[in-house]
């Protein structure tokens, strides 16, 4: 049966609670979680970080807290005074339950060990060790288990994008970031690209690199703009894996990146033909270097360099590349994600500017048409975002 209004209601709130740890997560899911008994909240959580109480845990602790019991540690061998609490209650989880020993207890035997006499969930969680087996567990204990549908479904899934491409494809979940004039133009004829956008949405751009485990760009981007691709002014508590693809290790010593590598880490990633001496120069800056294979066309290989990030813990890249990267990664299937401002600017000129390059589609229909587009107005700026595909 579809989930009522009420339930469709207390899921939403489950996940606005998750979206109060994004940026802080990663590896681990976004997860919220609500615990109701007739018309009363009895708790609500989230997971804060790896090592933290789950969400689950996190709102049972938050329930027992308001009803005056003090709780162990290991919820997983709950007494009587807590099933008096959270027996018979719902919980409502934005994420399927854990069943897994890791830094933490299963938070299914928490549930299991709690009484609960029901659990309504936004997403299963795609992980191979999880994967329905959470809610069977559950089920298999005599709880009631109702697994999301629709829109709020859909919300769920996308609510962890990063997480369910991952462990679905083995690569990155990648947002391609630009902005343009309204003549489709990323820079000037001279190259000049510094600032097309406002401020406002600059300031944007910061949080998501804040929510993001890493930035990337190519050489072409780093030597023309020296950014520095930190996350400022939006309350980072860890700044992303600064990348930078550089077949040919030129990045310089007095660059931003590496003027800045105290603040964040820097990867610089090259190709094979680059000398081991050239490498252990970039690393004493404090600047660390990886290898991978080049594509048939000598640039670095994408997917390549997707499955190294994935194996260096890397789920969500914001890429802030030039043309040519951005270009060669869609070329290879990779971007999920554009979120394009499009600025009250128009450029003209004679050079191609736009903002991905490469072989295009030639007839209008055999253009990609992204999914889920939304347009928000920013300082004076349109933010156009829209999905590729998915969710996974």
């Amino acid at each position: 049966m579809p989930l009522s209004e009420r339930d469709t209601s207390y899921l939403k709130r489950a996940m606005d609670l998750a979206e109060l740890s994004r940026g802080r997560t990663s590896p681990n899911p976004l997860v919220g979680a609500v615990i109701v008994r007739g018309a009363d909240v009895l708790g609500e959580g989230y997971h804060i970080g790896p090592g933290h109480d789950h969400a689950e845990v996190a709102a049972m602790r938050d329930a027992l807290r308001g009803a005056g019991v003090a709780a162990g540690t290991d919820l997983t061998r709950a007494d009587e005074s807590v099933r008096a609490v959270l027996g018979g209650a719902t919980m409502y989880v934005s994420l399927e339950p854990c069943c897994t020993y890791g830094r933490t207890p299963p938070c299914t035997d928490a549930l299991i060990a709690g009484g609960f006499g029901r659990v309504v969930v936004g997403a299963i969680d795609p992980s191979l060790e999880v994967n329905g087996t959470g809610a069977d567990l559950l089920k298999g204990a005599g709880i009631q288990v109702e697994l999301a549908d629709g829109e709020v479904a859909h919300a769920a899934r996308r609510q962890n994008d990063a997480l369910r491409k991952v462990v679905t494809t083995g690569l990155p979940f990648v947002t391609y970031k630009y902005a343009m004039s309204l003549d489709g133009r990323v820079a000037t004829d001279s190259g000049d690209s510094r600032w097309i956008s406002s401020a406002e949405s600059r300031s944007r751009v910061h949080q998501w690199r804040a929510w993001s485990d890493a930035v990337m760009v190519g050489v072409g981007t780093q030597l023309a703009d020296d950014p520095r691709l930190t996350a400022r002014d939006a309350g980072c508590e860890r700044q992303p894996l600064r990348v930078v693809i550089d077949r040919e290790l030129r990045l310089r010593r007095e660059s931003a990146l590496v003027e800045t590598a105290g603040e964040g880490p820097v990867l610089a990633i090259c190709g094979s033909e680059v000398a081991a001496a050239r490498r252990a120069e970039v690393d004493s800056w404090g600047v660390e270097t990886a290898v991978v294979g080049s594509g048939d066309d000598g640039t670095l290989d994408p997917l390549a360099v997707g499955r190294y990030l994935v194996s260096r813990d890397v789920l969500a890249v914001l890429l802030e590349g030039g043309p040519r990267l951005a270009g060669a990664w869609w070329a290879a299937g990779l971007v999920d994600k554009i979120t394009a401002f499009v600025c009250p600017r128009l450029f003209s000129g004679e050079d191609d500017r736009s903002p991905l390059h490469g072989v295009g589609a030639r007839l209008v229909e055999d253009g990609t048409e992204l999914r889920e587009v939304t347009v928000e107005q920013i300082g004076s700026d349109a933010l156009v975002t829209g999905y590729t595909g998915g969710p996974f």
